[in-house]
């Protein structure tokens, strides 16, 4: 009988820990790492692992897989990157705990927020849970190829217990509270991972209206943070509003100090202006000397959407005359948009109000062409405006003809944040500071408008090996993308390749890794599209010591379970 079930052979192990790289053998026996180094005995398969970079499974706190989780068995396009644990329930938006009569308000949070269409969750939602628990049991029944933790979340949480008081965001009483309290703690003990919230502006449901928990009283947040203090684990997951960080960075720090619990809050950089990300660092730094842990998650790229006609947004979504035949079918849009007298009248007609986001989608001055291979550094000087002047034309005269070409599947790039000055010199500040950690992945949301899931191999590709100046070294972003966020959310049983650490593992030909251009497919629920995104140079990924993913491509392997509470580091490792 073989020794081991899986060994790989000669590898350049970069181990997750920062540590310096090293050549040696990984033993896996069932979902365990069982010996390394260079390692005897024999194996039911064994792989040569020369010339490639072997590193622990990618650990995505920011994702948005709460409806994709029920419906689907892949978690795709993070599992096509190296991700073998996401986090769901973020930003404080999810499905449970709900009533039945709750369940529209619920998806119009979703939709607005999340950019998932109504019609997706309402045939791919079987609704067979109320309370937090009994959602948690619904994703248990489901096998799928990466694990999932998830966060209990603000918004349902409110709406549960305070019905339509805690839809239009009344005050909630001193009952309220401690009936919040009491379900994080029951949501703890079932086995959530914290709690998440949002007070940022942007996030409205469908309809318009500010999510249930914008602005909620901090008093609020700490009672709900103590109640994972009475379960003895969590942590506070927070999307913050856009203020002065000593304003909102302060509230969270008091949350911390009052519970007891430590938080991750989503950061960034702005396009120009002030650098005011030095600012919020050093808060951070300060909220670390005097309390529980305050991190920052910090996407490793632009954050902002990908427009198209095929897609939520473009710079004409709001304009009457596409308003008009919005709803066609592509080559018919097409056929009506070459004829030049359409033309003429679009791109003269003012966009209509809209969702905030929708309407950022004539910032043409950050609108950059998108091609394939997906260029994420653009130089200013290729904008939709610089390009327009060279022309001769309108920025919107560009940007229609930009759309019609590829047959209509042609996408534009709008950086939003993160891109100071058009470079990503103050991304790689950030994401150096020993408070910081990889997040904003946004898996499994905004599904026709982002597809940054991919993240986590743009950080190898960019970071690592093409980025002319200050690269980061190869362990230095392993460490980023595996140990550092799963020790942030407290499932420190992965994240680094040791033995007696869970079988999550990646082969990587960092030679040939690069990331295709984003797709838009018709796969979800009721026919919905989603934007999706693969990558070539995974050899292969590991989940619980099954291959999840070969030579790019998807096995039939399902070995990712929900992961119930916080995971301590496995004894045999120390």
């Amino acid at each position: 009988m073989p020794d081991y079930d899986l060994l790989l052979t000669g590898g350049l192990i970069v181990d997750g820990s920062g540590s310096e790289p090293f050549v040696g053998d990984i033993a896996i026996k069932g979902d365990r790492i069982a010996a390394m180094g260079t390692v005897e005995g024999s194996a039911t398969r064994t792989v040569d692992a020369k010339g490639l970079i072997v590193t622990p499974g990618f650990v995505d706190v920011h994702t948005h897989y709460d409806g994709q989780a029920i419906w689907s068995d892949r978690l795709s396009p993070s599992s096509n990157h190296g991700v073998t644990t996401v986090v769901v329930g973020n930003c404080g938006v999810g499905f449970a705990p709900c009533r039945p009569s709750d369940h529209d308000l619920l998806l119009k949070v979703m939709e607005g927020v999340e950019d998932i269409p109504g019609v997706v969750m309402a045939e791919g939602l079987p609704w067979t849970w109320e309370t937090f628990p009994q959602y948690l049991d619904a994703l248990d029944a489901r096998a799928r190829d990466i694990d999932v933790a998830v966060y209990l979340p603000h918004s349902p949480l409110r709406v549960y217990v305070m019905g339509e008081r805690g839809a239009a965001r009344e005050p909630a009483t001193d009952d309220d509270l401690q009936r919040m309290r009491t379900l994080a703690k029951e949501a703890i003990e079932a086995g959530a991972i914290g709690f998440a919230t949002s007070r940022v502006f942007i996030h409205r449901t469908s309809d318009g209206q500010q999510i249930p928990s914008f602005e909620a009283d901090q008093r609020e947040l700490i009672e709900i943070a103590r109640g994972m203090s009475d379960a003895g684990e969590g942590i506070v997951q927070a999307v913050l509003a856009i203020a002065p960080w000593e304003q909102e960075l302060g509230m969270l720090g008091e949350v911390v100090s009052e519970s007891g619990r430590p938080a991750t809050f989503t950061f960034g950089a702005p396009n120009s202006g002030a650098k005011i990300w030095k600012e919020g660092l050093e808060i951070v730094e300060r909220l670390n000397r005097n309390g529980p842990p305050v991190t920052a998650q910090m996407f490793p790229r632009p954050v902002g959407m990908i427009a198209g006609l095929e897609l939520s947004t473009h710079p004409f979504t709001l304009c009457p005359s596409f308003k008009a035949i919005e709803a066609l079918p592509l080559p018919e849009k097409l056929r009506i948009m070459r004829d030049p007298d359409f033309r003429a009248k679009l791109v003269a007609e003012a966009p209509e109000e809209g969702h905030p986001l929708t309407q950022m989608a004539r910032n043409w001055e950050w609108m950059f062409p998108f091609g394939d291979p997906p260029n994420y550094e653009p130089p200013l000087e290729s904008s939709i405006a610089a390009e327009a002047k060279r022309r001769g034309q309108t920025p919107a005269e560009v940007a229609y003809d930009m759309l019609l070409e590829k047959d209509g599947k042609a996408m534009l790039l709008l950086p939003l944040g993160n891109y100071h000055e058009g470079k990503l010199d103050a991304v790689g500040e950030i994401i150096r500071h020993p408070n910081v950690i990889a997040g904003l992945g946004d898996g499994g949301a905004h599904y026709s408008v982002i597809c940054d899931a991919s993240f986590t191999t743009f950080t190898l590709a960019y970071w690592v090996r093409d980025r002319e100046r200050d690269r980061l070294e190869l362990s230095e972003a392993v460490r980023f993308l595996t140990h550092d966020p799963a020790k942030t959310v407290g499932l420190e049983d992965r994240g680094l390749l040791a033995p007696g650490y869970k079988a999550d593992v990646n082969l990587i030909d960092l030679d040939r890794l690069k990331l295709l251009a984003p797709e838009t497919r018709y796969d979800l629920p009721a026919g919905g599209r989603r934007l999706d995104q693969r990558a070539e140079g995974y050899v292969m990924t590991i989940v619980s010591g099954e291959i999840t993913l070969e030579n790019d491509r998807p096995t039939e392997a399902r070995p990712g379970k929900l992961v119930r509470g916080v995971r301590g580091v496995p004894e045999v490792a120390g």
